[in-house]
């Protein structure tokens, strides 16, 4: 099974996290259904070209968040994630996006008032663009 995870090998992130971080999101976005067989850790770590050290570390990470378990001698699978854990989930990944774009500002020294306008202004730009593309323009 192909996952559609890319690895930045210029980011400042370790690359587990950055795997990490892609497939959780596929998990709770709802991409990767229950009960889906995932690649093996040799075959993943192959794919993305990184130590299988990395990839069992991934899936061990996201297995004991419960989102990932395993059969010995069958393979690691999707867990069942109920609605109320993958928004739980799905809102903690954006309030750390948030964290982070907020973290930049205070470095830059914007204030709470222009950080505010420009996520209303990303928000309207995206939401916009999402429209258009819904509408077919």
């Amino acid at each position: 099974m192909w996952l559609p995870i890319h690895i930045n090998e210029q980011s400042a992130e370790p690359l587990y996290y950055q795997i990490e971080v892609q497939l959780r999101a596929l998990i709770v976005s709802g991409q990767l259904a229950e009960g889906t067989l995932l690649p093996s850790i040799r075959e993943l770590a192959q794919a993305l070209k990184c130590s299988v050290i990395t990839v069992r570390r991934v899936y061990q990470d996201l297995e004991s968040e419960g989102l990932l378990r395993t059969r010995q001698g069958t393979g690691t699978y999707i867990a069942k994630v109920d609605q109320e854990e993958r928004d739980r989930f799905r809102l903690m990944e954006v309030a750390q996006a948030f964290e982070a774009a907020i973290e930049t500002g205070i470095r830059l020294q914007c204030t709470k008032e222009e950080l505010t306008a420009a996520f209303r202004e990303a928000l309207e730009r995206r939401m916009g663009e999402d429209r258009k593309e819904t509408e077919g323009e």
